[in-house]
């Protein structure tokens, strides 16, 4: 009998909406992990803001920022404490992304929040953070790190897939038969769409894309939007609210246009970029499978496949793993990797020289 292993993997992504925590068991039999159980915990609206200030230089950042470090953590660590209690389980380790507020991998570094130490004080477990620096220094762009997890998890010797994480920003996993795996952000996910919506409706997001479903598609818009740099680069690429946020948005406006039709403009625009990259990079795939926020929107779904009317698409609980808890599972098998002493990194995904051992610990 092979002995199990517990991780805790921790994602807060791009979106801002709150902290997925995965219960994750590892053995022999199950290299890539069985979810046991899920914890999630939603942002107040107030440090949404806190973080969003941010992502731009302000007074005082470097104060600000290492206190929402420390909120985090604690935040992190009721999340797991609440998620041990009940499943009586103590983790080996927890394995946290933390917040990203700057990615800048041209620029040698990429900035993800979280006081690693106090979180391991305040759950006596061993934590594991920091997973994309080191990818950075090898000359990678330190993301998308999950197509590591979606190669080891899902590829099939029969069906060429496609696995698609409809975050804040959008990323592929090209798995084909045979040959070169490639992973890489398509663009903007859910960030642009709930950005809009917030500042339109006051909610932050538009639940099942009822309200672009009110609009109607810009196209001279969608073209210009369409038009931005960064779909032009040739993949490994990643990206962030570096390139895709609210000012963008607005400077492409000629200030007449109805909220909801730039909303329905902006749902076309994440549809497009994801279905053009999977034109464009897996021409021979027959299966998509999503995971993510963008999961749950309904409209965002049906115009993916109306633009990929070839493949099947579907949700990854069709592959095990439920949609809401992929990316903190997969940094749950992250944080496996980092204590068996394996690469995390996927070379054709993030583009680095070479494969490398993610992650800093934190010893409980």
């Amino acid at each position: 009998m092979s002995t199990i292993i517990h991780i805790v993997g921790l994602m807060s992504g791009t979106s801002l909406d709150g902290i997925d925590a995965a219960m994750v068991a590892f053995d022999a039999e199950h290299p890539t992990g069985i979810l046991i159980d899920q914890q999630y915990h939603e942002y107040p609206a107030a440090l949404r803001l806190q973080i969003l200030d941010l992502h731009d230089t302000g007074n005082n950042e470097l104060h600000r920022a290492a206190l929402i470090a420390n909120e985090l953590a604690d935040r992190y660590a009721e999340t797991v404490n609440t998620l041990m209690a009940r499943t009586n389980i103590h983790p080996i380790a927890i394995a946290c992304h933390g917040q990203t507020i700057r990615h800048r991998p041209e620029a040698g570094y990429t900035i993800q929040l979280v006081n690693a130490a106090r979180l391991a004080e305040h759950t006596r477990t061993t934590v594991i953070a920091d997973f994309r620096n080191r990818d950075i220094a090898a000359g990678g762009q330190g993301a998308p790190l999950v197509p590591a997890f979606h190669a080891a998890a899902f590829r099939h010797m029969q069906q060429h897939r496609v696995i698609v994480n409809i975050g804040g920003i959008a990323n592929l996993t090209d798995l084909p038969i045979s040959g070169d795996i490639l992973g890489f952000d398509c663009g903007p996910g859910n960030t642009l769409l709930d950005a809009w919506c917030l500042l339109h409706t006051g909610q932050a997001f538009d639940r099942d894309g009822a309200w672009s479903a009110q609009g109607k598609v810009i196209p001279a818009l969608l073209a210009k939007y369409l038009n931005h740099p960064y779909f032009m680069l040739p993949a490994p690429k990643s990206a962030g609210r570096e390139q895709f946020n609210l000012a963008w948005v607005m400077s492409q406006l000629q200030g007449n246009e109805l909220p909801q039709d730039v909303q329905a403009t902006l749902l076309q625009l994440t549809a497009l970029s994801i279905a053009n990259a999977i034109t464009r990079y897996c021409t021979e795939a027959s299966e998509i499978f999503i995971c993510g926020g963008g999961a749950h929107n309904g409209a965002l779904l049906n115009a993916l496949c109306s633009h990929l009317p070839r493949q099947r698409i579907a949700l990854t609980d069709a592959l095990g793993i439920h949609a809401d808890w992929l990316e903190a599972h997969a940094f749950a098998w992250l944080g496996w990797q980092t204590l068996q002493g394996l690469p995390g990194n996927l070379i054709e995904a993030t583009g680095a020289t070479h494969p490398c051992i993610l992650g800093a610990i934190y010893p409980a």
